[in-house]
């Protein structure tokens, strides 16, 4: 299984990039992850269904986030996917050159981080779950276990931007362990998909999968959010 499981944003203010997106989606309440003090930060954790969305705001001089600010303002910043065969997504990697930046394993969760200057566009956050439904990402309610009632939607894919838009597909194609289309895009699982577009490196979009909410989309946070 390969899919989105969390799409993260970078802000200057926490609190009111999370007031635009909670008018923007349906998401549950936000979740402050103590942890992210270790990389200077505060975040929002918020559940789409049983995916995520979550916010991060630097707290100090200096991170990898603030930097990201400075040269592109609010707006995309990680794209966190879920993997059943992580150790063959970090010797793919690793076989093309792609650094590890950061890792941690628990005992529900591994987390790898990718250089964004090797894979393109995004901080790409690799991640295998025990068991799969879990997130503890999330918060207590998902550490190990999902809750007994998650509500329909979710993050499904994003597009992302890069000088040259199929060697990016290609790049994150060979990570995952997938071909891309005969349209560039590369396939995830439960319906969603990664696009590529040309431009300057960064993420575009979003996708989001919302009942009744088929072919619209919105900005929120200095994101587009489009929903399938």
């Amino acid at each position: 299984m390969v899919r989105l499981r969390q799409a993260v944003l970078a802000a200057r203010d926490l609190d009111a990039a999370v007031a635009r997106l909670n008018e923007a989606l349906p998401l549950a309440e936000p979740f402050s992850d103590p942890g992210v003090a270790h990389f200077g930060l505060r975040n929002a954790v918020m559940a789409l269904g049983d995916t995520f969305v979550e916010v991060v705001a630097p707290v100090r001089e200096d991170t990898a986030a603030g930097r990201h600010l400075d040269r592109r303002g609010d707006g995309g910043y990680m794209v966190m996917f879920q993997v059943d065969d992580l150790d063959g997504a970090r010797a793919r990697a690793a076989a093309l050159g792609v650094r590890t930046v950061w890792e941690l394993e628990l005992p529900d969760i591994v987390d790898v981080h990718l250089h964004p200057r090797d894979m393109g566009a995004a901080i790409v956050a690799l991640d295998r779950c025990d068991p799969p439904e879990g997130w503890r990402w999330g918060g207590p309610a998902w550490e190990g276990r999902a809750p007994a009632t998650v509500a329909a939607g979710g993050v499904t894919g994003a597009t992302l931007r890069a000088p040259d838009p199929q060697a990016l597909a290609s790049r994150y194609a060979d990570v995952l362990g997938r071909s891309p289309r005969d349209d560039g895009t590369i396939e995830l699982d439960l319906g969603g998909e990664l696009r590529f577009v040309e431009g300057d490196d960064g993420i575009e979009a979003f996708h989001a999968a919302l009942p009744g909410r088929a072919g619209e989309s919105v900005e929120a946070a200095g994101v587009r959010f489009a929903f399938g």
